[in-house]
Parts: structure tokens; C-alpha cells; sequence
């Protein structure tokens, strides 16, 4: 099998051609996603390749591009509908929670919304509050949504198709520091939307995480290996539905676990991840549930409280020697 080093931002990007060459129904719109090339240029070259009807650029209105896609889904076309940012998706979360994640069920099942939206989530990057939140939690909140986060260039690469033939809506969080992310990409992909993924084996300590957390949390437990702490990796990759079966293997094997989750600690995905280990494995811990999150502030513009607020590889390795009981 032949194995090419691709950047995150690349694998989308032929993930997006991939899919409006498979089929004619599929369409990009989005803030700049024709002459600018997109925001992350994800979309970069595709408006030359397939001109203005398939990559179509948009008023800046979220409610209403995106209100658009939701109707040519039902119309019969396969949207794929790139938000900015995950901050801008909440001008559109009456048609995104009130119309398409609530229509098959409203219908009785006589329609649904086959609508792909792709937006960029987090924050570490110095572009202040109102550009850096980590909402992802939010949307996994709402059933009749797929949510997804690819972490790693094959899931960049792999995900969007199985996204477009879902018949519901699927949302795809990305994290914007993953764009420039460097990955070995296989000739031959083939991911799914619904399970976990064990991304590095350990015995002694479950790390659970997901997006742009992943590195850090990798990087933590070549950190932790140094110091005899064998940790695993769990990739959430997919944050609704969650991948219970995985996320319980882990940490009945382990029998310690730590959540990294870069939302807000309050209502957090960590704190449903946490709660889900508390009901289906409490009796096979060896010791209490642990998490880092964001702080409880809004995301700050200078670069070193910018740091402080997120999780960061150090406040993982202190949370993780606490749990073995080697703090400092």
C-alpha cells in the first residue's frame, strides 16, 4: 500500500474534490469558499476546477446560508455548507436544531435532511473570544445530529463520505490548529462515522479526548512513558453518538481515566463522557474520575493567558500523575 505525508488541510481539500467528482448533487457554499479559496483555503483551486454553481459563495449570514443548504437538501441535492467558525454557527442554530436535526421526527419519517456542515472549532491561535470557542459539546446535545471530529489526516480524508450518504445531518468540527497538521495518508481510506479509536495502547491510564486535544494528549503520554506511566489514547472521533463500547474497554482495562475536552469544564462533553463511565464501569476504577478543560473564562487575547486558559500537555501529565498518586 503506498503512503503519501499530506497536511490536514490538504486531506480535506481532496476529500471535498473527491466527493463533487463522485457525485453531481454535491455543492460547497460557504463565506469565501470560491475566489478566496476558503478561510483555512481548504477550498483552494476548487472554483477554478468546478466553477460558481457547485462552489458557491455566500452572503455573510449564517441563518441564512445555511437555512439555504438545509432546503436543497430537502430539495434533493447534497450540500455541503462550511461555516467560519464554530462561534458564527450560533446565528444558525434555529435551522440547524430547530429544522434539520428535528424534521424526520416531526415528519414521521417522511423526510429527511441530507445536509453535511463543516465548520472550525477551538481556540490557541490569539484571535480572542468571539473567534475560539470549542462548541462542539453544544451541538453533540441534540438528537437528530451526527457529530464528528477528525483529528488526524486520515480522518480529515476519510470522513466526508460516509458524511454525504448519512440521510441526516452531519456536522464536522475542525479544529483550525489540525489544518497544518502533517500526516502519513494511505493510497486506500476507509473510515467509518461511528466508532472511537484507540490511537496509542496503555495499561496503566485512560486518556480520553477528541480534536485538537488529540496532539496534546499524545504528547502527554510520551511524557507519562518516560516516567514508567503507560498511557492509552482514546480518539472520540465521533461525539454523537458516542462510542461506548470503546471508551469502556479502555478504562476497564486501565482502570484509571482522565478526560481532556477543551470546552468549558461546566456542561461539558467530558462531563457526559465521565458520567457515562460513572453508570457503565464505576466498579472497575481504582480511582476517582479526573478531567482539564478550558477554564471558565472566555478565551483571552494575549498569547500567554491564551495559554493558561487551555489544556495544555503539562496540566495533563500533573492530572494523570495525581491519578497514580505520584503528584508532585
Amino acid at each position: 500500500m503506498m503512503v503519501r505525508r499530506i497536511t490536514y488541510r490538504e486531506a480535506m481539500r481532496e476529500a471535498l474534490r473527491e466527493a463533487l467528482h463522485a457525485d453531481a448533487r454535491v455543492f460547497l457554499m460557504g463565506e469565501d469558499v470560491g475566489r478566496y479559496g476558503g478561510t483555512y483555503a481548504v477550498s483552494k483551486g476548487l472554483l477554478d476546477e468546478f466553477g460558481p454553481e457547485r462552489i458557491r459563495d455566500t452572503p455573510l449570514s449564517e441563518l441564512g446560508f445555511v437555512g439555504a443548504g438545509i432546503g436543497a437538501a430537502l430539495g434533493g441535492l447534497r450540500p455541503i455548507v462550511e461555516v467560519m467558525t464554530v462561534n458564527f454557527s450560533l446565528l444558525a442554530l434555529d435551522p440547524i436544531v430547530n429544522t434539520a436535526a428535528m424534521l424526520r421526527h416531526m415528519s414521521g419519517g417522511q423526510f429527511s435532511v441530507p445536509i453535511v456542515i463543516r465548520m472550525a472549532t477551538g481556540a490557541g491561535r490569539q484571535v480572542a473570544a468571539q473567534h475560539s470557542n470549542s462548541f462542539e459539546g453544544w451541538y453533540a446535545h441534540v438528537p437528530g445530529l451526527k457529530v464528528l471530529a477528525p483529528a488526524t489526516v486520515e480522518d480529515a480524508r476519510g470522513m466526508l463520505k460516509p458524511a454525504l450518504a448519512d440521510p441526516d445531518p452531519v456536522l464536522i468540527f475542525e479544529h483550525a490548529q489540525l489544518y497544518t497538521l502533517e500526516g502519513e495518508l494511505p493510497d486506500e481510506v476507509q473510515v467509518d462515522i461511528r466508532s472511537a479509536k484507540v490511537r496509542r495502547v496503555g495499561r496503566d491510564v485512560s486518556l480520553i479526548t477528541h480534536g485538537g486535544s488529540l496532539p496534546k494528549a499524545l504528547r502527554a503520554a510520551e511524557e507519562l512513558a518516560a516516567q514508567g506511566i503507560a498511557a492509552e489514547v482514546v480518539d472520540l472521533r465521533v461525539l454523537r453518538p458516542l462510542d461506548d463500547a470503546t471508551i469502556m474497554a479502555s478504562v476497564r482495562k486501565c482502570r484509571r481515566a482522565l478526560v481532556v475536552d477543551e470546552g468549558w469544564r461546566t456542561g461539558s462533553l467530558a462531563a457526559e463522557v465521565m458520567a457515562r463511565i460513572g453508570e457503565q464501569a464505576f466498579f472497575d476504577l481504582d480511582a476517582p474520575l479526573a478531567r482539564v478543560c478550558s477554564e471558565e473564562v472566555p478565551i483571552p487575547y494575549a498569547r500567554h493567558l491564551e495559554e493558561a486558559a487551555l489544556p495544555q500537555v503539562p496540566k495533563i501529565v500533573a492530572a494523570v500523575q495525581a491519578l497514580m498518586g505520584k503528584g508532585q
